[in-house]
Order: structure tokens, then sequence, then C-alpha cells
């Protein structure tokens, strides 16, 4: 017997309740188990153009892991970093590219002041460099690294020839970091 207040209920109730709702739960994925293996039936009228692209394997904006599977793995194991990434800054004059330190001796290499990194952008034909300022020296971190602290570099970008969205290739000594796209 419900009581006359919404939201509360006998524990007689509760037990019908949660059947009933475990009976949608299986029904609802049974029916999208269902809808993923069946053939997608013929539009037999003809849409908008750019009605059919959107809702046709529209791509999703969340990106839970940039370096899933191989890539990932092969910058864990070979280098010793993840979370790889390049951005644009607010002005648009210097690019930043950060990764996190997982394994110090292997990641050395990334902070090495020696090597001369470099940002490769293939559409826009561009290689650019870390700036070195007056006072400050090179725009980039080159302490030893530290398991679990992030560091970074910055890319002179110069007439704004890097775009967001591009892909670009990082090269710092042997280091290679292809195809990353700058958010």
């Amino acid at each position: 017997m419900k009581s006359g207040f919404a939201g509360i209920e006998s524990p007689a109730e509760r037990p019908r309740r949660r059947a009933v709702a475990c009976l949608i739960g299986c029904l609802l994925s049974a029916s999208g188990a269902v809808a993923q293996t069946s053939a997608p039936a013929p539009n037999p009228s003809p849409a908008a153009p750019g009605a059919a692209a959107k809702s046709a394997g529209a791509p999703s904006q969340y990106l839970p892991n940039r370096f899933a599977g191989r890539a990932g793995m092969y910058y864990k194991s070979v280098w010793g970093i993840d979370m790889l990434t390049v951005k644009w800054t607010e002005s648009g004059e210097l690019v930043r590219f950060s990764w996190r330190v997982i394994d110090p001796e292997k990641a050395r290499p990334l902070n090495d002041k020696k090597a001369v990194p470099s940002l490769e952008d293939p559409r826009a034909g561009v290689s650019l460099v870390v700036p070195v300022m007056e006072k400050v020296g090179q725009l980039r971190q080159s302490a030893p690294p530290e398991v679990g602290k992030a560091y970074w570099m910055t890319f002179s970008n110069v007439g704004r020839q890097v775009k967001r969205g591009d892909r670009v290739n990082v090269v710092i000594g042997a280091f290679r970091a292809d195809n990353l796209v700058v958010d």
C-alpha cells in the first residue's frame, strides 16, 4: 500500500518494482543487441544530403584515451611516457607539447638539453622550433624526469601556420611521435 507521499513505497512493493525495472533493463539491452546485429533497412525516401552524413557514423567527441592499443603501449614501454598532448595557445603564436612520465630512465632523452626539438606539420609544410628567450632561455623543461610529473615544451608558431585540428609530428633527438592532433 502506498502512503500519501510521492516516492515512498511500502516494503511489499519494492521487490515488485525491482523485478519490473530488471525486466525493462533486460528488454532494452536485448533490443539494442538485436538492433546492432540486424541489417539496416533500405531508406525508401531520399533524405537531405547532410542528414545521412550526420546520422551514419558521426565521430564521437569523447576521447577517453588518445593512444589506445599499440600506440599507447609503445610510448609507455619504449619511452616511459603517456598522456601526450599538443595544444594551440589562445593567441595561436605558441604550440605546447606535453607528456607525463611513467619511467624516468626511459623518458630522460625528452628532457635532454642537447636534443634539438622540432614540431613538424606536413600539411603546412613547416617545422617549428622551441624559442629561446633572452633572460629565460629555451621555453621547455629540462629537469631530470620524475614519475607521475607532467613536462612540457612550447614551439614558436609565428604566422599561425599550424592550426587546431592539424596532425603534427614531434621530434626530440631519437624520440618521434607521429600524427598527434593539435587541440
